[in-house]
């Protein structure tokens, strides 16, 4: 065979696997512009700030409108923009070794128009509060915010509403506002309510709520009993991404009192001055007849076991409950609703450890406090459930061995599957940053001796619920949930932070927050009272760390240094000895 002919032919078979195998990393000196913010071409926006974010090759130069842009080494990069009214065009290019690139983008900047007054005869808007389709008592209120013409008389089944001054509406003419309380004659089902304007001549019209109103009466059940693992009251209707501010999860079985709905949330009364809301699908409907019993308190039995203390309270009946921490001294509070003391005594035997002591007090006619003293100083997580009638509250004993190699830690790592979480100016998913550095952790504190339990090793969805229950089956002593922070200015909101919600298990999170700050990171702060799921469990202490935000580009290179996030875990395993330590 010709030697220089064979060699010809595989030269040009290697040429052609190098250009066509996709395995082969690509070559820096091409330039792209890879851009997650804004996704489209042509964008119609309302506010005159803007940023652009993405990626382009790590060597590239990148310019915008001529304005060179900072380039991370990861090939990273965020841009504000303050666009002026209607279009902007914006070329961006990509320059490297003389080879380039661009990309045009607009932006239609619209100011939202000012709100303007009816110039018509008429009604603009209805809005009701509490909102959504209401159920409601003889005494409640519904309130009412109208905007109308200007003048008139606006009513609500006969009731005046009221024309505010121009100092209360913002300068607007014409908003109306009032309240209408429901009568023990109404009879609305699942009805509007009709709201009438009436002007000088006696002109009027008539426009309905988009909402429905309901008055419960005689033949409606007034009673609900919670069901399933994950049963919660609420305190209110407020809502955001994390969901409505819990009161605390409770038991099944438990009996309440139902004075309203509100879309999907009963509203329950929990004590006469004290009413709580309770997702429908944590409750079954009972019949009619159905009764919220009248519950007085037994003798109590105080006890421990190798691993637990006990506070058993005898009841008549089940009742809904809220349990919190304080701190200096230690203790345990739990509000049980609806009880009446009939306690004669309380039977303490030798053979706790946690509890010091116990006392109730009887703090309204339908509310009995039970307060519980602790031994030590940190508070190692308490649960609440009933066996029969019988309030059970379990109190974690602090360990006997407070190092690594005698404890159970349990590392969440958020995120996962279809939950892809934020993601940062290269695209990458707060889901595989979150189970890195989790997998990093879980590498470190093995080699302490610590036995490990963890959500997800591999790139699996869980939801929440799941995790909560997971955890709660397995009980850790510690939890440990790894997260990354987004915001939607990937230029100035940057630092680690921590997150706990309940005050007796703050050190925890401080500590490895005073730990992370080691890095040279900006504070973003130890941040209480969240309410994030995996911070609501009551059974051990708990900490969401919030590693850094993704969506800053310098802070994304260092969560994509494989180095970095291993001195991150470090920092992590060592705020968690710090607390060890505090405990000893």
């Amino acid at each position: 065979m010709n030697t220089n002919l064979f060699l010809k032919k595989s030269f040009l078979y290697l040429l052609l696997f190098c250009f066509f195998n996709p395995l082969l990393p690509k070559a820096q000196n091409i330039p792209f512009i890879k851009l997650v913010e804004p996704l489209k071409s042509a964008n119609q926006v309302s506010k005159p700030q803007q940023f652009i974010i993405g990626s382009t090759c790590k060597g590239c130069s990148l310019s915008v409108n001529n304005q060179p842009v900072k380039v991370y080494v990861t090939g990273a990069f965020a841009h504000e923009l303050k666009l002026s009214e209607k279009e902007n065009v914006i070329q961006i290019e990509a320059v490297v070794n003389n080879n380039k690139t661009s990309k045009t983008i607009t932006y239609t900047y619209t100011p939202p128009l000012p709100a303007k007054p009816m110039k018509t005869f008429g009604i603009e808007s209805i809005k009701t509060f509490p909102e959504g389709d209401v159920v409601l008592l003889p005494g409640d209120i519904i309130q009412f915010k109208v905007k109308a013409f200007p003048g008139c008389g606006v009513f609500v089944a006969g009731n005046p509403l009221n024309e505010l001054p121009l100092s209360l509406s913002d300068s607007m003419p014409g908003i109306y506002q009032g309240e209408y309380l429901i009568q023990p004659n109404d009879t609305l089902r699942k009805k509007s309510l009709n709201v009438e304007i009436k002007d000088n001549s006696g002109k009027t019209q008539t426009r309905p709520t988009k909402n429905v109103f309901t008055v419960m009466n005689d033949s409606d059940s007034d009673v609900v009993i919670t069901k399933g693992r994950l049963a919660h009251l609420e305190y209110g209707l407020g809502d955001d991404r994390l969901g409505g501010a819990k009161v605390g999860y409770i038991d099944s079985m438990i009996p309440l009192k139902v004075i309203g709905k509100v879309d999907t949330h009963f509203k329950v009364r929990l004590s006469n001055n004290r009413s709580a809301f309770i997702p429908d699908e944590h409750v079954t409907v009972m019949p009619k007849g159905s009764l919220v019993p009248y519950v007085l308190t037994d003798k109590w039995r105080v006890y421990g076991d190798s691993v637990y203390d006990y506070v058993k309270i005898g009841l008549t009946g089940r009742l809904p409950y809220q349990s919190f921490q304080l701190t200096e001294p230690s203790r345990i509070v739990v509000d049980l609703f609806g009880a009446t003391n009939n306690t004669n005594w309380i039977n303490q035997l030798n053979s706790t450890k946690e509890i010091k002591n116990v006392q109730y007090e009887q703090i309204a006619d339908d509310i009995y406090r039970v307060v519980i003293f602790l031994s030590h100083q940190q508070h190692w997580g308490h649960q609440i459930y009933y066996e029969g009638n019988a309030l059970v509250v379990k109190v974690k004993q602090q360990p006997k061995n407070l190092f690594l190699n005698k404890l159970t830690i349990a590392i969440d790592a958020g995120h996962g599957g279809t939950n892809t979480g934020a993601g940062g100016p290269t695209g990458v998913a707060e889901k595989t940053l979150t189970l890195a550095l989790s997998l990093k952790l879980k590498k470190l504190l093995e080699k302490e001796g610590a036995k490990v339990i963890m959500t997800r090793e591999t790139e699996t969805f869980f939801d929440n619920k799941q995790r909560i229950l997971f955890y709660r089956d397995s009980l850790p002593d510690l939890l440990l949930s790894i997260h990354l922070n987004s915001s939607s200015d990937p230029i100035r909101s940057k630092g680690t932070s921590t997150f706990y919600r309940y005050i007796g298990f703050r050190p925890l999170s401080k500590a490895i927050y005073q730990r992370m700050l080691e890095l040279g990171l900006d504070e973003y702060g130890n941040n209480g009272s969240f309410n994030f799921m995996l911070n609501s469990p009551t059974e051990y202490p708990n900490a969401l760390i919030e590693t850094l935000f993704l969506s800053n580009p310098e802070e994304e290179m260092k969560m994509l240094d494989e180095s970095f996030q291993q001195q991150m875990a470090e920092k992590i395993v060592q705020g968690v000895k710090d607390f060890l330590e505090s405990c000893r």
